[in-house]
């Protein structure tokens, strides 16, 4: 719990200012929970705070999480690599070295193009955006992980990119 220790403030005060709800942690059965108060307005602010400290405790940065309170079309979606293919030892190994890249290039890569945030936590693979962005980058990480190369995956991400880019004109 000392990432939620360290950040804990920057995870209250949105809650708190922003959204009005009730926050406390629960140190015996180790949650953190959420209620209305009284100064509550916004119908949907108890949804949008869970999906916020959800967002943060799977591994998304506090600065990207709070874009799930600001915006109503942001969703988290969360998948495993077995859920794709089955795979084990050095097989896993190898395929979640091919949705990092080299220094984190492949999923930077796959974030900036798709407009989307990726968290790599083991086998879990956690994206943070629109549907659409959400489909694209997902599109992408299971190509990989059945064995694509990064190079065809790159070219196909820049294509789709593309045709996103004519559609917001």
């Amino acid at each position: 719990m000392s990432p939620l220790r360290d950040s804990w403030m920057k995870i209250y005060t949105p809650l708190v200012e922003h959204m009005k709800l009730q926050v406390r942690f629960n140190p015996k059965t180790r949650t953190v929970e959420l209620r209305n108060s009284h100064l509550t307005t916004e119908t949907s602010a108890l949804q949008k705070g869970a999906d916020f400290v959800r967002g943060f405790a799977v591994g998304f940065n506090v600065e990207d999480a709070l874009v799930l309170l600001r915006l109503d079309d942001i969703y988290v979606d969360s998948f495993e690599i077995k859920d794709v293919k089955t795979l084990n030892g050095d097989h896993l190994s190898r395929a979640i070295g091919r949705l990092a890249g080299r220094n984190g290039k492949t999923k930077v890569t796959i974030e900036n193009t798709s407009r989307t945030r990726v968290v790599l936590a083991d086998s879990k693979i956690h994206i943070l955006g629109s549907y659409r962005n959400i489909q694209v980058a997902k599109n992408a990480l299971v190509s990989l992980i059945l064995g694509s190369t990064p190079g065809t995956v790159y070219t196909r991400l820049r294509n789709v990119a593309a045709r996103l880019a004519e559609r917001r004109m």
